[in-house]
């Protein structure tokens, strides 16, 4: 039985090995590849921005901006409903104790200062009617007393006659008895008159010292009304400057209404917030640093507020020294809050790396510059300017700063010029 032979095509012939040993390479390059699990990125060197791996003093404080605001704040409020009737001053006015910011308007408390008047009018008359009566009737009582008195000498000397002239029996024992017992009702009868003047004076001091007290209260009580009355005038109570002036002409205001604030103008803080993360590190007692005016002043961390607010929370801050010329409330004061000592630490740049990588890695250049390799590092504390670094990188080195966004996984950048 013949066999078939096969004939190889002249090309395939003469070229074969060839063939076979580039599939070896390729599949070679694709499973180094594979293994290595490296991918590359390309682009040019405009647009990179690349920082240098330095070694030095690392300064640990965050840049915030702060608020001006006085130390002590006087609110305003309105003692006595009533409607703004004047404006005597506007916002930002210079006050001095006892100016008028507002004058109000209420119709009812001016009728409660007549009836006031009248009623008060009506007790003092009262009492002096009182006293008038009580005078005649302690008069008329005084002159009774005299009567009496008169009467009693009178029946005393008729007694002492009779007496006489019965002991001589030259009058009946009747006219003696009778002369006897007129005597003793005279005399009973002065001592009436003299308890009831006694019991008199009494009551009329009891009842003219509960009148006056009753005057008394009703005084009172209209001065409490007449203050009242002045009260619808809002007057400073304290020298400053008049801010947050909310009420116009018209407007209804009600009794302990918030109508401004007087800002006391001897002493300024200036109010911050801090992102949340510096929470921990942020304690009464932190000094800083600001700039105003190309001067350079000293602020003390006075008052943490304990409470996060959109990711934010709140201190307050003193500054030390002589204040600075000019200083307003509501300016605005960039300043370096220190955290702590300076120390000495290995740094890089900031820069918007950090968008991508968070910190956690970052594309570290090689010796010339025309690529850069993916690795990972360990950051601890930062600055406006730097972070300072814990592991991954050494000082000399140097690093891509400028954004990853387009790299996207690339393990290597390929740079050309």
């Amino acid at each position: 039985m013949d066999t078939e032979i096969k004939v190889k095509h002249p090309l395939l012939k003469k070229y074969g090995w060839w063939a076979a040993a580039g599939a070896i390479v390729a599949g070679a390059l694709i499973w180094g590849l594979v293994r290595s699990g490296h991918s590359t990125y390309r682009t040019d060197s405009s647009g990179l921005l690349v920082g240098e791996v330095t070694e030095g003093t690392f300064n640990d404080f965050i840049r915030i901006n702060g608020k001006v605001e006085t130390g002590v704040i006087v609110q305003v409020s309105a003692l006595e409903t009533g409607i703004v009737e004047k404006k005597w001053v506007e916002e930002g006015a210079m006050l001095q104790p006892g100016d008028i910011i507002l004058t109000l308007r209420n119709p009812n408390l001016q009728q409660q200062i007549l009836d006031s008047e009248s009623q008060l009018a009506e007790k003092q008359n009262m009492l002096r009617d009182t006293e008038l009566a009580m005078e005649k009737d302690r008069l008329q009582v005084r002159q009774d007393l005299l009567a009496a008195k008169t009467q009693l000498n009178q029946k005393r000397r008729l007694y002492e006659q009779q007496k006489t002239l019965y002991s001589e029996n030259l009058i009946s024992k009747e006219e003696y008895l009778k002369a006897d017992e007129d005597y003793q009702l005279a005399r009973e009868n002065l001592k009436l008159l003299e308890d009831r003047l006694r019991q008199d004076s009494i009551y009329r001091k009891v009842q003219l010292a509960q009148m006056q007290e009753s005057l008394d209260n009703m005084q009172q009580n209209f001065a409490i009304v007449r203050q009242r009355a002045d009260n619808l005038n809002i007057r400073a109570t304290h020298a400053g400057q008049l801010g947050n002036l909310t009420a116009e002409l018209g407007q209804n205001i009600v009794s302990g209404q918030l109508v401004g604030q007087i800002n006391i103008l001897d002493n300024y803080k200036i109010v911050v917030n801090i992102d949340e993360h510096y929470i921990d590190r942020v304690s009464a007692g932190l000094e800083g640093k600001s700039q105003k005016q190309n001067r350079q002043f000293d602020v003390v961390v006075k008052k943490v507020y304990p409470e996060v607010t959109s990711g934010q929370f709140r201190a307050d801050l003193t500054i030390e020294g002589d204040l600075p010329s000019n200083i307003r409330v509501g300016q605005s004061v960039p300043i370096d809050l220190l955290l702590g000592e300076p120390s000495q630490a290995i740094m890089i740049p900031k820069g918007s790396y950090f968008q991508s990588t968070g910190g956690n890695w970052v594309y570290v250049m090689s010796e010339d510059g025309k690529s850069a390799r993916r690795r990972e590092i360990r950051i601890g504390k930062q600055n406006p300017q730097y972070y300072e670094v814990l592991e991954g990188l050494s000082p000399g080195e140097k690093i891509i700063i400028s954004s990853y966004i387009n790299y996207g996984d690339a393990d290597v950048i390929r740079i050309s010029d």
